[in-house]
């Protein structure tokens, strides 16, 4: 397979440092002279929340207020639909709980309803879902829950299994019909090279395998730190 790498001046960067991590002459680390580490603020311990999407197969519960006989616990089908008494059918995928809330209280409102109040939440989130593969120690689908990163990603695995070649890391994403594969080096990510990066619900992770190597044959040469993510587009849409 073809595979066009969307970031050319990251290439120039792709071999670089050592394989043991150094804190000495690496520009992305600030030696401070404190005798801890600060403490996190109320904000660091809550972290940046992403908003719940709803996606097909989800359960989730609707409530509406002071109508018993409206309010339930339903499944979106395969295509992200669910069908209520007097709302009819609902796209609910691609949807936040609120966002759905105010749709459907738009469909009963005025001739249903006067002024209907509806509360849905998230029970079971089937389809925000990230596969790890590879050589992790327990390679499966887990549920993406709050802010994931690929080395939270790879621990969820239970982490690299003993022979894991760290260095060619792989995360596979689709976006707007186009396919995406970046090579992460999580030898560079812990000797603070560059940030963990984000994981997405649908993201596949493969850590460490021959069919990392092969993709990036080209442009991973020895064993120094990959000090950029290279990335690279397999699909066009």
């Amino acid at each position: 397979m073809k595979i066009g790498f969307a970031l050319a001046a990251l290439a120039a960067t792709a071999v670089g440092g050592c394989a043991s991590p150094r804190l000495v002459g690496n520009q992305n680390l600030t030696i401070v002279n404190a005798g801890t580490m600060p403490a996190p603020t109320r904000a660091d311990l809550t972290g940046q929340v992403r908003p719940a999407v709803i996606g097909p197969l989800d359960r989730i519960s609707v409530d509406v207020f002071g109508l018993p006989e409206l309010s339930r616990a339903v499944q979106a089908d395969a295509n992200g639909q669910i069908s209520l008494p007097l709302a009819g059918t609902v796209d609910a995928a691609g949807n936040t709980p609120a966002e759905l809330a105010r749709l459907l209280e738009a469909r009963l409102r005025g001739r249903y309803v006067r002024d209907p109040q509806v509360t849905v939440n998230i029970v079971e989130a089937v389809s925000q879902t990230v596969t790890v593969d590879g050589a992790v120690e327990e390679p499966g689908i887990y549920p993406v829950t709050g802010r994931m990163t690929l080395m939270r990603t790879v621990a969820r695995a239970k982490g690299a299994s003993e022979f894991a070649r760290l260095s060619y890391v792989v995360v596979f994403r689709r976006v707007e019909g186009r396919q995406y594969a970046t090579l992460y080096d999580l030898r560079a990510i812990r000797n603070g090279a560059y940030d963990d990066p984000e994981i997405y619900a649908n993201d596949i992770v493969v850590v460490g395998t021959s069919q990392a190597r092969r993709l990036f044959r080209d442009i991973i040469q020895g064993s120094g730190l990959l000090t950029a993510p290279l990335i690279a587009i397999l699909q066009r849409p």
